[in-house]
């Protein structure tokens, strides 16, 4: 097991040369803990290691249970949260040197998608209101500007005619509008990434494969890069193009979508599709195995395999001690797993 000392940032790069729009390397995300608000306590491990690179127009899925670590991962892309440890590049550009004004510039270039669109959208502002306001706060100061914008952005969304909705209020609009909407503003500013938590999980099934459809247009047209973050497995092969397990705050399982949906290499990746619903008849004739348990604490992890003390697979003597590299046991796919050493 890691030393519960608290690594520190590094600095020493300001850009890379890699390809790559988005690069995260060995990134560390961890929350300090206090007792009574004083005393140190540990910390919050909520991002251990991860590494991985985006390029232009690529959609990747992030998918783990709720506690994973993919919310912190998300916010530390967006720039809410510092690394520990570790560097996310944007366009070459290390965000840990970024000072307030750079940041700033780097937020409009990475829109951010929303899960719940009622929460998100401030119910005393007119859907121009909302629209407008990061081009205000961005600097377009020229009003017929930002109404061409904003006109273009809900055509994008399709929500037509334009007129009808530009005065409407988020009561005033049905779960679908409201999430075109959201989407409608993480584009405004016409970004070169996207980042959508959960985005279909708070509407109806009918609706999701619209909002879904709209997202793999809008990154066709505009060459987005996509980031999608999600505990839902069944909507993942409809819309990236690679999937990455996290547990535990670490990645455990890569690789292209077909792949790994179709031949699932590690334990929990396995879990994850068993517990995925299918709407299938031949469900009721099958009884699924979940491993039994919960996630570990993110304060004191277990040695070894993470996943172990729920693992119906643990090698003893092996998965509890050492922590397992990363195999590549078939094209395209890597898993961090003892089962394939």
């Amino acid at each position: 097991m890691m030393s519960l000392s608290k690594p520190t940032i590094d600095k020493s790069m300001d850009t890379t040369e890699r390809d790559a729009l988005l690069s995260i390397q060995d990134l560390h995300v961890w929350f300090e803990l206090r007792k009574f608000g004083f005393a140190h306590a540990g910390y919050v491990r909520a991002v251990d290691g991860v590494d991985f690179d985006l390029h232009a127009g690529e959609a990747i899925a992030i998918v783990g249970e709720s506690g994973c670590g993919k919310s912190s991962l998300m916010k530390t892309i967006l720039g809410l949260n510092k690394p520990t440890n570790g560097n996310v590049f944007f366009d070459n550009t290390n965000l840990n040197s970024l000072n307030r004004s750079a940041l700033k510039n780097y937020r409009s270039k990475v829109g951010f998608i929303q899960q719940d669109p009622y929460g998100a959208l401030p119910p005393f502002l007119s859907v121009r209101g909302i629209l407008e306001e990061p081009l205000i706060v961005h600097g377009v100061k020229d009003s017929e500007e930002r109404m061409e914008r904003i006109q273009t952005v809900l055509e994008e969304v399709k929500m037509t005619p334009v007129n009808e909705f530009l005065g409407k209020f988020p009561h005033m609009l049905s779960g679908g509008q409201q999430q075109r909407v959201v989407i409608a503003r993480a584009m405004i500013l016409n970004p070169k990434l996207l980042v959508a938590d959960e985005p279909v999980s708070m509407l109806d099934a009918s609706v999701r494969v619209e909002v879904l459809k709209l997202l793999r247009n809008l990154q066709a047209e505009h060459n987005l890069a996509v980031i999608y973050v999600t505990h839902d497995l069944s909507t993942v092969r409809y819309f990236s193009e690679r999937i990455f397990v996290m547990y535990a705050g670490q990645i455990v399982e890569k690789g292209e979508v077909d792949r790994l949906v179709n031949n699932p290499l590690h334990p929990y990746t396995f879990a994850l599709l068993q517990a995925t619903s299918d709407p299938n008849a031949n469900n009721a004739k099958v009884m699924k195995e979940i491993p039994s348990g919960e996630p570990p604490s993110l304060v004191r992890p277990p040695a070894g395999c993470r996943f172990h003390p729920r693992c119906p697979k643990a090698i003893s003597g092996l998965c509890e001690v050492e922590i397992p590299p990363e195999f590549n046991p078939e094209p395209g796919q890597y898993v961090s797993c003892w089962l394939y050493k």
